[in-house]
């Protein structure tokens, strides 16, 4: 029997946090290879485990897998929630990209200086409601389903009740105006393998912090 997948990534959020959503959302268990310094991400590199250099970094069948997306591909593929057809496949993707879009304004926050964060602020409310959650809302409304695509579950499904979340750490009233993807998240996070990540003491990790923040910048180098 296969051992479990082995995550190498700094312990919070960043790019791992999509992958520890899909994989807990398939109901898989995994282990978290924390790099808690320089020096750890400096090992992965020489020891030639990052093909890019670059973490997240995902041991799985045999493979040490690099890039974000590439590593969900996979995932979603193994374990069938990426659509029954390529025209479905197209749509997850289609929907997915624009998810990452904004995901990566909110991941990217913590590192905006001071002085800019009220305006990212702002453009990010605005591109929320303005651009993106229109989008899925009018999706779902569309064809009357439960699901984004082909009415079954779809890593489209976990990547955006996942992106929701963090919409509204950030500002709980962005998703007022939208009752069907308020209906999405309540129903996805009532799965049983999404209610068991949702618990406290699960692989998922909270909101970056100050000190958390100072870790990362350490490890990556960041000045």
């Amino acid at each position: 029997m296969a051992g479990k997948p082995k995550l190498h990534y700094f312990n919070g959020r960043g790019r791992m946090e999509s992958i520890r959503w899909l994989l807990a959302s398939a109901g898989v268990e995994f282990e978290e290879k924390f790099i808690n310094t320089p020096e750890d991400l400096d090992k992965l590199k020489n020891d030639g485990s990052l093909m890019f250099q670059q973490v997240p970094m995902v041991e799985i069948d045999g493979m040490k897998l690099v890039q974000t997306r590439a590593i969900l591909n996979y995932i979603a593929t193994k374990y069938n929630l990426y659509g029954k057809d390529i025209k479905e496949r197209a749509l997850i993707d289609m929907y997915t990209e624009g998810m990452v879009d904004l995901n990566e304004m909110i991941m990217v926050l913590p590192l905006c200086p001071p002085d800019q964060k009220d305006a990212k602020i702002t453009l990010i409310r605005e591109r929320t409601t303005d651009r993106y959650l229109p989008v899925f809302e009018k999706v779902l409304k569309s064809h009357g389903q439960d699901y984004l695509v082909g009415n079954k579950l779809s890593r489209a499904d976990i990547h955006l009740v996942e992106l929701l979340y963090y919409v509204e750490e950030l500002d709980s009233s962005l998703l007022a105006n939208f009752p069907l993807l308020k209906a999405l998240k309540t129903r996805v996070s009532n799965l049983p393998t999404v209610k068991k990540f949702l618990q406290p003491g699960s692989p998922r990790k909270p909101p970056l912090d100050e000190k958390s923040l100072e870790q990362v910048k350490k490890i990556f180098r960041i000045n």
